[in-house]
């Protein structure tokens, strides 16, 4: 009986700091509907290495097909906010009501003077975009993600946004990088919860679900083995910046794809694809048999999908397996292959396109992260 107890106090707690992701519509989708994506694309062109181009601020990127956010709160009584989970940032920030962009006029915005815990911070923020940036000022307040509640959590209110953000649905983002990266020093969320006890391990791991409306999600200090099967691969960080590791090699039909000798590859939560460094790229698109359009996206025939080849990343002596079926999104507009050029950076940065296909577990402990194929959920 004791036994079982403890096993339901267990399955509560992870139940407790589970944060349910939700998969809503892209700006890229939201954009095509109402006709303006043409001239969205060419106002903000998409550059997905700017946010790990290290600087003394933090880094971002216009990412146009960003599907998943959960919900936070901030202060007493709680704000909600919709944030995207970023792997490939380390600070927390949200729109407050001395903004003055039409960014956030769509979005849900910080009061600080209706928070009973709130403290100004005497440090600034600049996030800095592809196509402009974020700035704004820094506060502490009472932070709850899940069930966790982390007080005195530093975050970034925003006074100004790019434009672009006012076609995203998420209101600001969370960071879930290491602290050496962190704009102003502001100490990450993560970090947070480990100095404060608050998680029974020193890792998240994060599902992102294939189907439009069940089951993504970010859970804090705890893995949930339901959602994978097989054996778990464990891979060395190689920086303890980003969540970057050594990759060996990437190949097509057997065949090498890219990565020759060896690369380092960044697993990005905050990125929608798999970006690829431009003297790989193009070798890429034309083994899967792609067409590049003018904007940079990599465009196939959606009755050639079936007899696409599969894409193979190999990491830590294992092989991880995209099949097309998984990197092309097929839409009533047409088929595009998920793979973006990096420019002349030699990262590959495996965004969402990558880690759908696996349960990925982010190990702050031993400074590693783990990958298991995912099982399909009902």
């Amino acid at each position: 009986m004791k036994c079982t107890i403890v096993l339901c106090a267990l399955l509560a707690l992870a139940e407790c700091i589970r944060i349910p992701l939700i998969r809503g519509k892209t700006a890229r989708e939201m954009l095509k509907e109402r006709g303006l994506w043409e001239e969205y694309r060419k106002k903000f062109p998409y550059s997905p290495m700017v946010k790990f181009m290290l600087s003394g601020k933090e880094m971002m990127t216009n990412d146009a097909d960003l599907a998943y956010y959960g919900v936070i709160s901030l202060g007493t009584p709680p704000q909600s906010f919709k944030v995207v989970f970023d792997t490939g940032s380390s600070n927390l920030w949200v729109p407050s009501i001395y903004c003055s962009s039409e960014a956030c006029k769509n979005h849900a915005q910080f009061h600080p003077q209706s928070s009973s815990t709130f403290k100004w911070a005497s440090q600034s923020v600049s996030i800095q975009y592809g196509t402009g940036s974020m700035t704004g000022n820094l506060g502490y307040d009472t932070l709850t993600v899940g069930g966790i509640t982390v007080p005195n959590q530093i975050f970034g209110l925003s006074t100004t946004e790019a434009p672009f953000m006012a076609t995203m649905q998420a209101d600001g983002i969370l960071g879930l990088a290491f602290p050496s990266i962190s704009a102003s020093r502001a100490t990450p969320v993560f970090d947070n919860m480990m100095n404060q006890n608050l998680v029974s391990q020193k890792l998240f791991s994060v599902y992102l679900s294939k189907n439009d409306d069940a089951g993504s999600f970010v859970l804090f200090g705890e893995t949930d083995s339901s959602y994978y099967s097989g054996s778990i691969t464990w891979v060395p960080l190689s920086s303890e910046t980003y969540w970057q590791v050594k990759m060996d090699s990437v190949t097509i039909n057997g065949g090498a794809a890219g990565c020759a000798g060896g690369c380092q590859a960044i697993l990005d939560t905050g990125t929608s694809l798999i970006v690829v460094p431009s003297t790989d790229f193009n070798n890429v698109v034309s083994k899967i048999g792609a067409t590049m359009d003018e904007y940079g996206d990599a465009n196939v025939d959606c009755n050639k999908i079936d007899s696409m080849p599969s894409v193979t990343f190999n990491l830590n002596g294992k092989s991880f397996t995209v099949p097309p079926s998984a990197y092309v999104s097929q839409t009533k507009y047409g088929c595009r292959a998920g793979f973006g050029n990096g420019g002349s950076q030699q990262l590959w940065i495996l965004g969402d396109v990558f880690l759908r296909q696996f349960y990925v577990i982010f190990d702050r402990q031993y400074n590693q992260v783990a990958l298991a194929p995912t099982v399909a959920k009902q």
